[in-house]
């Protein structure tokens, strides 16, 4: 590109942020560059100053400022699958009612489990949820019971319900957080129970087995009615 043009081209982009200023600029006709230069370079320098001075410096920041990068929305998108390593990064879990009972039912049946254990109990929760078998919500869910007691033990066995774990508390929080937030139940196909394998309840036989995860054994309905 001759200098020429590259002159030209600013005085057009400076005219036209200087909003409007309008200005005559003689351009030969001539083919001849030397001639070109000799007769329009002084008048080419004058209008690219008449034009500055008419941007605002507000302006002049505006359009020599490198556009900064976009950031990104939470602290870490939601992943497939909840690892130890995503999960450390996240913060400190928190939320409404039914993120607190979530939560709760994590500590009290699968705080010793491994993290795959935990997300697999928080699966069957929401599973449950979404079966029209069952409430519609995790509170619900969570402190459902019947004639034959509760479904959860540890929410009528008289004992406290107390966290007496903060940082146990605080990591299965986080877990619960992020299946409420929408992380792909992918775990425990469907299931809407599990027991632990040193007891053989009854109902297990009228249900579908799906996987062993850690001390808990999942089970389904023979015809599928929950996934994600």
């Amino acid at each position: 590109m001759s200098v020429l043009k590259s002159w030209t081209g600013g005085v057009i982009v400076l005219l036209a942020l200087a909003g409007g200023l309008r200005a005559e600029v003689t351009v030969s006709q001539s083919n001849d560059p030397s001639e070109v230069a000799e007769q329009g370079l002084v008048s080419l320098l004058w209008q690219e100053r008449t034009a500055l001075e008419g941007v605002s410096a507000q302006r002049i920041g505006a359009i020599t400022t490198v556009p900064r990068a976009a950031k990104s929305g939470k602290a870490g998108a939601l992943p497939e699958r909840i690892t130890a390593d995503w999960l450390a990064r996240q913060p400190d879990a928190t939320g409404g009612e039914q993120f607190q009972c979530l939560a709760q039912v994590l500590y009290h049946e699968a705080r010793g489990e491994s993290l795959q254990g935990q997300v697999a109990v928080a699966e069957v929760v929401l599973n449950r949820v979404d079966d029209p078998a069952f409430p519609n919500t995790v509170c619900g869910v969570v402190h459902q019971g019947n004639s034959r007691g509760c479904q959860f033990s540890w929410t009528c066995d008289g004992r406290p319900d107390r966290i007496r774990n903060s940082e146990a508390y605080g990591e299965v929080a986080k877990v619960a957080r992020a299946m409420l937030d929408g992380v792909p139940r992918g775990l425990t196909d469907g299931a809407t129970y599990f027991h632990t394998p040193s007891v053989r309840p009854a109902w297990a036989r009228r249900f579908t087995k799906t996987v062993r995860l850690g001390n808990h054994i999942f089970y389904r309905n023979p015809l599928r009615t929950a996934s994600n």
